[in-house]
């Protein structure tokens, strides 16, 4: 039997402003919380799994409880948040001998965790197009020679990938980290250190991952597990409405006559589609959301609870949990010159890499009808807009 510590502790400010209001492991992805894909994703010899809370840590208490499935769940508070390896550490004397230890927010194949089990200490590694957003990895053979956090030049594009194996002899190297030029105390360097004395594999992960570092992540995320999900249909189609591809809809929820679906599309529990509505391309909606009459939506994630009741086009974007999208509501998405999107996080703008990319609009948000927003725009949790009113920038306050 194994355990295995979740770290899930942090404020996660570049995913504003959607975990102003959640923990970032309770983002939904394809309709289930991030965590939840994580500890689906443990092998079987895990019975035990510690999670370290922090940023909202009672929504995660009352959203798992005390087990999921098989496992037994013990919850450690990080006081304050002061990085990963002050995070982990948290967890000594709550473990015992060799132990996973994962991100909270990144969905990892089973089999490559499992993989992990095979060594003594080990870190998954693979190759990213952008690895100066990760902990890049030196390697000498297969063993782990260094870690280095988000360069700004890195030597390589392998990087960890943020699941580990441990011994409980990693605990005094982490009491002992330093703070970093960021102020924090990063497991990565901590691991570095490690690497020095103590045998550390690196096993090549070979099947998904898929991290979830800003908003826009969740929508490439979501498209990756509904390619992977079965179709199953519990609710109601109308006659009338037309579905093609995969469509996973929930108890209670009622697709009306007029309504075209392309799938892969998820709907959740007790939703209203429809009538004459339109959904493509890697839509998601979670329990008790309405996308009403002659509503678009396309790559668009809407969290529990969130409503277009009609006449709008939503695309590529996340809608927090309870928005309410007034008549009309457009969703710019696409820079009239084709560059990439840009959107401001922490107060720089950053290339989101998409070529579309619509809103990310936090929870508890009311559009005025005739609402129309730029592309990469963000609305802060409980914000309004006026009717007919242009969002050019974030609006915050």
């Amino acid at each position: 039997m194994t355990d295995a510590v979740i770290l899930a502790a942090g404020k996660a400010v570049r995913c504003h402003p959607l975990t102003l209001t959640r923990p970032k492991p309770l983002l939904e992805v394809a309709g289930i919380p991030l965590i939840e894909h994580t500890l689906a994703s443990l092998p079987k010899e895990v019975r035990r799994v510690v999670i370290v809370v922090g940023h909202r840590g009672d929504a995660l208490r009352q959203h798992l409880g005390q087990r999921f499935g098989s496992i037994a769940l013990e919850y450690v508070e990080q006081k304050e948040q002061l990085g990963t390896a002050d995070a982990l550490a948290c967890a000594e004397g709550h473990v015992r001998g060799n132990f996973l230890a994962l991100n909270g927010d990144d969905i990892y194949d089973p089999q490559d965790l499992r993989s992990l089990l095979t060594e003594k200490r080990a870190l998954l590694v693979r190759e990213h197009e952008h690895p100066e957003r990760f902990g890049v990895a030196a390697l000498k053979g297969n063993r782990v020679v260094s870690l280095d956090e988000k360069p700004e030049k890195p030597k390589s594009r392998l990087v960890s990938i943020g699941a580990y194996l441990f011994s409980e002899d990693i605990f005094p190297l982490l009491r002992a980290a330093k703070r970093s030029p960021r102020g924090e105390y990063e497991l990565p360097a901590a691991i570095s250190e490690y690497c020095r004395t103590h045998e550390v594999r690196a096993v090549r992960a070979k099947g998904r991952w898929l991290p979830i570092a800003y908003p826009w992540d969740i929508l490439d995320a979501n498209a990756a597990v509904l390619d992977g999900m079965p179709g199953r249909i519990e609710g109601t189609v109308e006659k009338g409405a037309t579905v093609k591809g995969k469509l996973i809809l929930g108890k209670g929820s009622v697709v009306r006559a007029g309504t075209t679906i392309e799938g892969p599309v998820r709907i959740g529990k007790d939703c209203v589609i429809g009538p004459n509505a339109y959904l493509r391309d890697h839509v998601t909606l979670g329990d008790g959301c309405k996308a009403g009459a002659s509503v678009e939506l396309k790559n668009t994630v809407l969290f529990s609870g969130a409503k277009v009741p009609h006449l709008s086009y939503i695309g590529d974007s996340v809608i927090g949990s309870n928005a309410n999208l007034g008549a009309g509501t457009i969703t710019a998405n696409l820079r009239h010159d084709g560059a990439g999107v840009k959107s401001s996080v922490c107060g720089v703008l950053v290339d989101s890499g998409r070529r579309k990319l619509g809103a990310i609009i936090g929870d508890n948000v009311h559009t005025g009808i005739n609402t129309s927003i730029y592309p990469g725009r963000k609305i802060w949790p409980g914000k309004t807009t006026l009717p007919g009113e242009v969002v050019r920038k974030d609006v915050e306050s």
